[in-house]
């Protein structure tokens, strides 16, 4: 099946009550794990890069090049968007022009009326191409790629001003953060979700720094409005943990165990399983 846009998919997302997961990827494997785990739950799913990943992985081409290549010889029936996740005004550009189905231009660093006037210019060209667009509006907290964002409640007003420029889905500041949530995080806002749902007029709306977020927020989230769910640290993490395991056990030095298909093994099963797990907490299961 050939990449799709996320418009639609979003759309129906948020009609049916369910959300996408959106999950990042670093390399070979992980993009395998990824469309495994969606074909495995028939589940529409979006693969993310970050700029920094796409760069570790050779570039948006060779991003684009995988993901179509992948779908075809792991005979991937499920619809599959590939977007760009907090990309800045280039980097959105760069990626309409390569193939990238999605993009996010991330404009929430910048003083309002520039990131209206840049999301506006990427809006069109994205458009033009069937591209879909998410843009921001109130930083994430974290890091993510060197954008910094303090976690900051986002205003309902500057939401529609930005939604109304016909951006296919919106991303915007409800408490969540990127990485770790600490222990003294105070969980999401669910009025100022309320308030952004209310007045932007059912356009699907993205939760950002889905990983920790415990399952009852997850699912209030979704039943307000939010149709699209990152997901990075978690696959991390679990990687980190199954590759760690694999190595402390000595597996490695057993045989051939040293060999990067059996090394890489564990962390790529592990991140399968994830992507399975937040697709049935998501809802998406069956609805490719």
């Amino acid at each position: 099946m050939a990449l799709v846009s996320a418009e639609q998919m979003l759309k129906d997302a948020r009609a049916g009550q369910y959300a996408v997961g959106a999950f990042n990827t670093n390399n070979l494997e992980w993009t395998k794990a990824i469309l495994s785990g969606a074909q495995a739950a028939n589940s529409p799913v979006m693969i993310q890069t970050s700029m920094g990943a796409a760069k570790y992985m050779g570039g948006y081409k060779v991003c684009v090049d995988l993901v179509k290549n992948l779908i075809d010889s792991m005979g991937i029936t499920v619809p599959v968007a590939l977007h760009l996740d907090h990309g800045d005004y280039a980097d959105a550009l760069e990626c309409i022009e390569v193939g990238y189905t999605s993009v996010m231009f991330d404009g929430s660093h910048l003083p309002f009326e520039e990131n209206l006037e840049k999301a506006k210019d990427v809006v069109a060209k994205a458009h033009a191409k069937g591209v879909s667009v998410e843009c921001e509006v109130g930083s994430i907290g974290g890091e993510e790629d060197g954008i910094i964002g303090t976690g900051e409640l986002a205003s309902p007003e500057e939401c529609k001003t930005i939604a109304d420029l016909g951006i296919d889905f919106l991303a915007a500041g409800i408490g969540n953060i990127h990485g770790s949530y600490p222990a003294n995080w105070t969980g999401l806002s669910f009025d100022t979700l309320s308030a952004i749902a209310d007045i932007t007029d059912g356009i699907p709306l993205v939760l950002h720094g889905g990983s920790g977020i415990p399952v009852d927020q997850v699912k209030k989230a979704i039943s307000l409005g939010v149709s699209k769910i990152n997901v990075n640290t978690e696959c991390q993490e679990v990687f980190a943990a199954a590759t760690r395991k694999y190595i402390e056990e000595g597996k490695d030095l057993e045989g051939k165990g040293f060999d990067p298909r059996k090394l890489l093994a564990p962390g790529t099963t592990a991140v399968t399983e994830l992507v399975e797990q937040r697709i049935e907490w998501f809802g998406s299961n069956g609805k490719a």
